[in-house]
């Protein structure tokens, strides 16, 4: 496995509709490698801290294999790395086989999986498309979040190597079909839900989704 890019970008304003809105989903590939400090890379900055970054979500991958994907079901969009907001776009990575606590490698930093992506309006803004997220959600395609647990230097062409799994846990893709499909997957979400290993606010979707088909 290994980053096949490493991806920065900076908080810009767009105009959406009739609205201003503060967006960090630009991102482009690096000049070089960069440090990734406990809430981002250096270069790269979160525009709405609500929902986006903080310590769960101080990394974005996204698998490279996915692009073929997108490529044929948007063939007018000019694809290039970080296209997804991602801030390391990745080669071996697969949701299928990464577990929520795994911890990898990635070049000089250590880092730990904490949940997929759940996206917000701003990736259709980032598409030109209302049905963007609407569209991520459904194909499972969604990406893998980490929090730091070493600091360190990674950049475009660095390993990617896994130092311990939670494979009899939940993987990426169990949250993804579950989030998307819930009534499909009833006991995934009870089994999501008792194992309380996800963040607090996506934990607490899963429990109110829960509540609501119960009752």
């Amino acid at each position: 496995m290994k980053i096949i890019s490493l991806n920065v970008g900076l908080p810009r304003r767009i105009f959406y509709g009739d609205r201003e809105v503060m967006t960090g989903i630009f991102k482009s590939p690096a000049d070089g490698p960069r440090m990734l400090y406990r809430l981002n890379v250096e270069g790269d900055r979160q525009a709405d801290l609500n929902v986006h970054g903080g310590t769960n979500k101080a990394l974005y991958a996204y698998p490279s294999e996915h692009y073929a994907y997108w490529r044929q079901q948007l063939p007018e969009v000019d694809f290039t790395w970080g296209q997804f907001g991602e801030n390391v776009t990745t080669e071996g990575l697969w949701e299928q086989d990464v577990w929520i606590g795994d911890v990898y490698r990635m070049g000089q930093a250590v880092v730990k999986v904490t949940q997929p992506r759940m996206p917000c309006y701003k990736l259709g803004i980032r598409f030109g498309r209302d049905d963007m997220v609407k569209r991520f959600l459904v194909s499972g395609r969604s990406g893998i979040y980490f929090s730091v647990v070493e600091q360190g230097l990674l950049g475009g062409g660095d390993t990617i190597e896994k130092i311990s799994t939670q494979s009899d846990g939940i993987s990426i893709r169990d949250v993804n079909r579950a989030y998307a499909h819930s009534r499909d997957n009833l006991e995934l979400v009870r089994r999501i839900v008792d194992a309380r290993i996800l963040p607090s606010g996506l934990q607490q979707d899963f429990a109110d989704e829960l509540a609501r088909i119960d009752s």
